[in-house]
């Protein structure tokens, strides 16, 4: 049975990247990037290992060290921070800590501290924790064939709180967003949280219908109700029937559909192309729109009374570019489905890329994300995505801002003080001040050293 262990961090990257190293290794990982996270993981399992960095966001690393081994003391935790001090790693030994190593981690030494610290656990040295263990057979990424990720930036905890409230109810919900930041995904996600999820899930792309020919798709029709009703054909109301429609981009309904679309909903009743009869159906409406529908109703364009029939319950999905936290988060998952479909093994992202994923704008957001990774990780030849397999476009409107941060930082006379107040304003959270600094996070390791800035 391969040895779990439980990898605590904020810095997203370093953990994947740590994680698809040690999953190589033949162990059972586990990523969390709080200590809030790591204590409800905690909870949930058990683990041989924790590797847990000094600094938190939410919680000093020995904090952590004393909940785990005032839980179980036979938990092996290994401490890591990048600027090694002294009295802290004392301090952890004392406390139980197995050991205490620096930032950049280096994977040899890594697996071999690992190894010892299942030694004194009492572990045997079998093949899942060996330096030359075989290679576990690749995992296919959670949830892919619906790939949402939950992200932990402000704008995502908002998000997932409406989603929560919303879900288990029957109200309409409208969902606001640019093209590209997954409108359909937060729909399935509230369908799969109701109570309704054990029923059809039924998608329409309202801009891919014909005027002509919407009551058909809506409502249905009988065989030989107009020219080329060749069969009889179930609308998408009676497909959803018990369960949820999701009117993908409503805005592009013409007028005289929306009429059509309005009474359905009003009554619950539908009558197919060619019946004289009406059937009831039991739906929930959620729809999604990337236009302003309110200045639709002030132009004559959107009627005001289906408006607020299916805006109940308003939420927005928010562009990648205000979900800064996430970035990565969603960029190692995309990875992870690239190299599925792609049967490929590609460990990560080059500090270049990472940096640069950071700050470019993302104007097509999750989709243009998506697209970019699939094709870099078609591109790399080795097992890092590197800046070279990158679209072009990605660097025009990059190159003079993220130089122009950094000028600023590095000629300040106060750049410790710049530092320190970033640091203090995201609770020490290195990877959000070297955000807030528009530095990556190993400048800024390298100015935390320069200035002996104690943390």
């Amino acid at each position: 049975m391969s040895s779990k262990i439980l990898v605590v961090d904020d810095d997203i990257s370093f953990c994947v990247m740590l994680k698809t190293f040690l999953e190589k290794k033949g162990f059972a990982v586990t990523n969390v990037f709080s200590a809030k996270e790591a204590e409800t993981a905690l909870e949930n399992d058990s683990f041989d290992i924790v590797l847990t960095d000094i600094r938190l966001p939410d919680k000093d690393g020995i904090e952590l060290l004393k909940l785990i081994k005032s839980k179980s003391f036979s938990t092996q935790v290994i401490l890591m921070t990048g600027y090694t001090e002294i009295r802290t790693a004392v301090n952890a030994i004392k406390l139980g800590a197995f050991d205490y190593v620096g930032k950049p981690i280096n994977p040899d030494e890594i697996l071999h501290t690992i190894n010892q610290a299942l030694s004194k656990k009492g572990m045997p040295q079998t093949a899942a924790v060996v330096t030359d263990a075989p290679v576990k057979e690749k995992k296919k990424p959670q949830n892919q064939d619906f790939p949402f990720v939950k992200g932990i930036s402000d704008h995502s905890n908002q998000l997932h709180d409406y989603i929560g409230l919303v879900a288990p109810t029957n109200m309409s919900v409208l969902i606001i967003g640019d093209s590209g930041t997954g409108k359909e995904y937060i729909a399935h996600t509230i369908h799969l949280q109701s109570k309704r999820k054990d029923k059809p899930f039924i998608a329409v792309d309202c801009g891919a219908i014909p005027k002509d020919l919407a009551s058909s798709e809506f409502f249905g029709h009988l065989k030989g109700s107009f020219t080329g009703a060749i069969n009889d054909k179930t609308g998408h109301f009676e497909a959803a029937n018990g369960g949820t429609l999701f009117l993908d981009e409503v805005g592009n309904l013409s007028y005289e559909v929306q009429i059509q679309l309005l009474r359905a909903l009003q009554e619950r009743k539908i009558k197919p192309v060619g019946s004289n009869t009406e059937v009831g159906v039991d739906i929930r409406v959620i729809a999604a729109t990337n236009e302003d529908l309110q200045e639709a109703v002030k132009r004559g364009d959107f009627r005001e009374d289906l408006y607020h029939r299916l805006n109940e319950f308003s939420v927005k999905a928010p562009r990648l570019s205000e979900r800064k936290n996430d970035i990565l988060i969603f960029a190692n998952h995309f990875l992870e489905m690239a190299n599925s479909d792609l049967e490929k093994d590609v460990l990560g992202f080059s500090p270049d890329v990472t940096d640069l994923f950071l700050t470019y704008d993302w104007p097509g957001n999750l989709r243009e994300m998506k697209n970019i990774i699939k094709r870099s990780v078609l591109l790399s030849r080795g097992d890092t995505v590197l800046k070279e397999v990158l679209p072009q476009e990605m660097f025009e409107n990059n190159f003079q801002d993220k130089n122009e941060s950094e000028f600023l930082l590095y000629s300040s006379k106060d750049e410790e003080k710049a530092i320190l107040d970033a640091l203090e304003k995201v609770k020490f959270n290195k990877t959000k001040a070297a955000q807030l600094l528009g530095i990556d996070r190993k400048t800024l390791y390298n100015k935390i050293k320069l200035y002996n800035i104690e943390l």
